[in-house]
C-alpha cells in the first residue's frame, strides 16, 4: 500500500492550519481580553505570557497557505477567489495586530494606548475574518456582499 503525494500534502496543510489555531488562538484571545483588563502590569504579563512565541504562530498559517497554492492550485484559486475580502481583512488584522504588538514595547506612556486599542482591533479583526472564513467553508459563500 502506497501512499500518494496528494494525501501526504492534505496531511500537511491539515496539520498546518491545526498548529496555527491551537497556538494562535491564544495569542488573539490574549488580544480580545484586553479590553477587560485596565490594570498596566496585568496588560504587561499578558503581553510578555505571548512575546516569545507570538511570531512564529503566523509561520503555519504561510506553510498551509504555500501548501495549499503549491499541491492544489485549482482549490487554491476557487479558496482565496470566493474569500478574497475576507481573507484580506484578516490579514490587514494580523498585520495590524504585530505592528501594534511591536511598537507596543517601544510607545512612550502617552501612545501606549493608543497601540493598545490597535493590538484589540487587529485581534478582533483577523478573528472575526476567521469565523467567516471558516464559516464561508460550509455553505455556499461566493465572496459577494450579500454573502456577508
Amino acid at each position: 500500500m502506497t501512499i500518494d503525494l496528494p494525501v501526504i500534502w492534505f496531511a500537511i496543510i491539515v496539520f498546518a492550519t491545526l498548529m496555527y489555531i491551537v497556538m494562535d488562538g491564544f495569542d488573539l484571545g490574549v488580544g480580545i481580553l484586553f479590553p477587560f483588563i485596565r490594570d498596566k502590569h496585568d496588560r504587561d504579563v499578558m503581553v510578555n505570557s505571548v512575546a516569545p512565541v507570538w511570531d512564529g504562530n503566523e509561520t503555519w498559517l504561510v506553510l498551509g497557505g504555500a501548501g495549499l497554492f503549491g499541491a492544489f492550485p485549482l482549490a487554491y484559486a476557487v479558496i482565496t477567489d470566493a474569500l478574497t475580502i475576507p481573507l484580506v481583512v484578516m490579514l490587514l488584522g494580523l498585520i495590524f495586530r504585530g505592528v501594534a504588538f511591536e511598537f507596543r514595547f517601544k510607545a512612550t506612556e502617552s501612545h501606549r494606548a493608543f497601540w493598545d486599542k490597535s493590538f484589540i482591533v487587529g485581534s478582533i479583526l483577523a478573528t472575526f475574518a476567521q469565523g467567516v472564513c471558516g464559516g464561508g467553508g460550509g455553505e455556499r459563500f461566493s465572496g459577494g456582499r450579500a454573502n456577508l
